[in-house]
């Protein structure tokens, strides 16, 4: 299975008084019960093209805040609709988060639940001790071994999900009498078949972790890590749904030699350690020091093709509707009855056998043994995409407790980061023979002998093996240092907290081959780019007494871009994006609490505006015939909403919840656009003349792959060592991902040419204005679903015994949608010709879409000694 595991804790809205803060010499307090966290962890993806997050959310003092991530992850909620970039997660102080993307890949922490219970969770304006914390809020991980529960714990898991078996054993000293503490953890999940047919799971995780305890100074080292491999699931049109009978068809898997083999595997390790030091230098004053190392080795496989047709079975001319339009009676060329015995040969042909509907494996071998024959390149072969990461940071805080009421913190980090990305080849499928060239730009213009056909001319044609890099080859530095400091203070009955922080990031490419499209910008060190970003935020709260509070929090940051995006085409060259500036953030938000004996409330409403945003997208572009490079820049995003949170407290054993979310996370304006393609280095865009000008109308377009509205109503029952809980959630307006080609200025002209021939024109004669729902973005359905939960703690003689079965989506509601994306192919073909004919296939009315899980559920047995 393909993915990260995307547990991403983030944060919450309102600014309460309390300090988020954990010892550091000894462990006080489990942060979150098995239930909680089983729950959420047993439900994610590993799937990166579903581009979901799942997140959990956590205040001790807001009702929607502590649930909302655990409730919703069935439907992939992302809090507030955020990139994740936008959450900030820490270990012993020290930031996590990846310096290319921005983002904490939960992978790296699979598998050790018990340790990642240890954690502090900080609110965007509440006061910490080790960050200043993102938009979305920041979360910072305790591995000292002291800080970790004493004793033993085992736990064996049975589930239906994407491992069907797990175990987990964890060991903990605690802190001696002479100041040592021990800790270890060792787990493992495994599923020969996956809740979605043709994936498996394999994966081991472990955590080391020693501390020593002199004096006033503690020092400790933990080094964890989980090597992975799984196979992943694909997206598939309701069409291909439809004619599988299944909405969890997967096209990334066939039968070889009768046995089902997936195309899409990643292996994935990432071997980490710290360091840290404490030295408590007085009862109210703390430095905290830490240095951490990390090599991630990340690889995802594809079946790819050269020369040859598509091998995927849900390519779009192998489905019926290639042949006969079903979408527009007018498109004569596709409504005749040739055109629907092809649909009638297609459609039996998909319902025949489930093999025809897979990848033929050996279809694919006797292909290459025939074009061995020839002394010809592979048709067929499986490429493996390599993302790897060494990492070092160092950190330092310096907390102090100036009085009872008054507390300052500063920080400060340096870290490097060497991402290298190449492409290798993992099997060649039975081929002798394959050529390192780029197949795509032959034409007219070029062959296979020109040099632009070479992907690294220090090489020229050189033979690609099996485990030879091929194609692109290159890295990407980052370099980040950052200074923040933070004062709150109580006066009476207000709280406030005042922060700040600055930063810098230099960022450079350095292609390991020389490409023939840019034989002198490809190969060695780019110039740098560098950024000052930086931020001031203020927090507050008043207690007006009577249970009531009102809280209120205004933040302004300076963010650089991302690595990720900040290069034209980093496959390429060497360039930069034109124009790449700092993101301008604001944050604000309101909040009222109110508790009594039987009634706890949060309400809370939030606006955030960004500028300067950046994008970076890669896809095949009809229109010019070619894989293009897609920045967007100088975005404008607003994301608003109202969040409720209500406990009502019937009875000592039973309370009643209620959360809910409606909430918008969209573009303002239509973004800058430039965009090049691969087969002749041309850029396109808005600073572009003449036939390579173009522009992009992707304003409204909303954030995807999450629920912008979200309701749950919970019955929880706690007594005599049972838990019961049941909640009904509901889920809305779920957006799927914008196709920036779908939207740019000329491919709007072809199409309307094309539609207007069929009698539906998108382009107003009379206005010249596109006419209103032409753009439109393409929708999931959302729904109802019903998740509960029964368990049973019982204390032995020795330890204690806990009993736990989670079910989720009870009522086998299999019509929600969680994510997808638009599809980027042009719906019309003859552009070079100028005759502009509509395709049978119909592609702005297909979305690719992944469905929520039907019934599934797992048991816990966990024994505490």
């Amino acid at each position: 299975m393909q993915k990260k595991l995307n547990l991403a804790v983030l944060a919450m809205c309102c600014v309460p008084a309390a300090y988020a803060q954990t010892d550091s010499i000894g462990y006080h307090s489990e942060a979150s019960n098995e239930a909680a966290f089983t729950f959420t962890e047993a439900q994610l993806g590993e799937d990166d093209d579903m581009t979901q997050n799942v997140t959990i959310v956590n205040s001790n003092t807001n009702i929607y805040a502590s649930q909302v991530g655990y409730l919703f992850s069935p439907a992939r909620f992302r809090y507030r609709a955020f990139d994740q970039k936008y959450n900030e997660v820490f270990v012993n102080g020290l930031s996590l988060n990846d310096m290319e993307s921005g983002q904490f890949r939960y992978s790296q922490v699979g598998g050790l639940n018990n340790m990642t219970r240890n954690v502090d969770y900080s609110l965007p304006f509440e006061n910490n001790s080790f960050a200043f914390s993102s938009m979305a809020g920041s979360n910072n991980y305790n591995f000292r071994a002291a800080a970790m529960p004493v004793g033993q714990r085992l736990t064996l898991s049975g589930a239906n999900r994407n491992y069907t078996l797990r175990g987990m054993y964890t060991y903990s000293t605690g802190l001696s009498e002479k100041g040592w503490a021990f800790t270890s953890a060792l787990s493992y999940r495994w599923a020969s078949n996956g809740y979605v047919e043709g994936t498996f799971y394999n994966s081991l995780s472990y955590f080391l972790g020693v501390q020593k305890v002199f004096g006033n100074h503690s020092l400790s080292f933990s080094t964890w890590g989980n090597p992975t491999e799984r196979s992943t699931q694909g997206a598939g049109t309701d069409e291909v749904y439809w004619l599988a009978n299944n909405r969890y068809y997967n096209p990334y898997w066939g039968y070889q030699n009768g046995k089902k083999r997936n195309s899409r595997v990643v292996t994935d390790y990432a071997p980490s350690a710290i360091l840290t030091w404490d030295w408590t230098i007085d009862n109210d004053t703390k430095l905290t020091t830490s240095l951490f190392g990390k090599y991630s080795m990340y690889k995802s496989t594809k079946l790819n093709y050269n020369n040859s047709d598509n091998p995927q079975p849900n390519y779009w001319k192998n489905l019926p509707s290639s042949y006969y339009d079903v979408w527009y009676d007018t498109n004569e060329n596709y409504r005749t009855e040739q055109a629907f015995d092809d649909w009638t040969t297609s459609y039996n042909y998909w319902r025949a056998s489930k093999a025809n509907r897979q990848i033929n494996w050996d279809r694919l071998y006797y292909a290459n043994r025939n074009i061995n024959a020839e002394g010809g390149d592979a048709m067929y072969y499986v490429q493996a995409k390599h993302n790897d990461n060494l990492t070092l940071t160092l950190s330092s805080t310096f907390n102090h407790q100036i009085d009872k009421d008054k507390k300052v913190n500063l920080g400060i980090m340096a870290g490097t980061n060497k991402g290298m990305h190449y492409q290798t080849m993992e099997d060649m499928l039975g081929a002798n023979s394959f050529h390192n060239i780029n197949t795509y730009i032959i034409s007219d213009k070029y062959t296979a002998d020109s040099p632009e056909a070479d992907y690294d001319l220090n090489n020229p044609k050189a033979v690609v093996k099996e485990g030879d890099r091929f194609g692109y080859d290159y890295n990407i530095f980052v370099n980040k240092a950052r200074l923040w400091t933070s004062y709150s203070q109580n006066i009476g009955r207000l709280n406030y907290t005042v922060a700040g922080k600055i930063g810098y990031t230099s960022m450079q490419r350095e292609g390991r081959m020389r490409n023939g499209l840019a034989a002198n910008n490809s190969y060695g060190k780019s110039h740098h780019a560098q950024f000052l970003d930086g931020g001031v935020k203020l927090g507050s709260n008043i207690t007006l007494g009577g249970g009531h509070v009102v809280s209120f929090g205004a933040a302004y940051e300076y963010r650089a871009p991302e690595a990720r995006s900040a290069f034209m085409a980093p496959e390429v060259n060497n360039d930069f994006v034109a124009g790449l500036k700092n993101e301008r953030v604001f944050n604000g938000e309101i909040g009222y609490m109110y508790e009594n004996s039987w009634l706890h409330l949060n309400l809370n409403g939030y606006y955030s505006r960004m500028e300067n945003v950046s994008d970076w997208q890669n896809f095949f572009n009809d229109d010019v015939n070619s894989f293009i490079y897609v920045s967007l820049t100088d975005m404008k995003k607003e994301y608003y909403g109202a969040e409720l949170g209500a406990k009502f407290k019937l009875a000592s054993f039973f309370d009643v919840n209620l959360i809910g979310t409606i909430s918008e996370a969209k573009i303002t304006n239509n973004a800058k656009l430039t965009y090049m393609e691969s087969t002749s280095a041309t850029l396109h865009g808005d600073d572009q003349v003449g036939d390579n000008h173009d522009r992009i109308f992707n304003k409204g377009m909303r954030d995807s792959g999450t629920p912008l509205t979200a309701l749950s109503l919970g019955l929880n029952y706690h007594q005599n060592g049972w838990f019961i809980n049941l909640n009904g959630n509901y889920y809305d307006r779920i957006y799927l991902s914008y196709s920036p080609n779908y939207r740019f200025e000329q491919n709007i002209k072809n199409r309307n040419i094309a539609m207007t021939k069929l009698g539906y024109p998108i382009i107003n004669d009379a206005t010249n204005e596109i006419i209103p729902g032409a753009l439109d973005q393409a929708k999931g359905k959302g729904g109802f679903m019903l998740d509960g939960s029964i368990g049973r703690n019982i204390y032995l003689k020795k330890g204690s015994l806990s009993i736990n079965l989670m079910v989720t989506n009870i009522l086998n509601n299999r019509s929600v949608v969680t994510g997808g994306y638009e599809q980027s192919r042009s719906g019309y073909s003859g552009v070079a010709t100028g005759k502009y004919n509509l395709r049978g296939y119909s592609f702005e009315k297909n979305p690719f879409k992944f469905y929520a899980w039907g019934t599934n559920g797992m048991l816990n047995i966990t024994y505490k000694f």
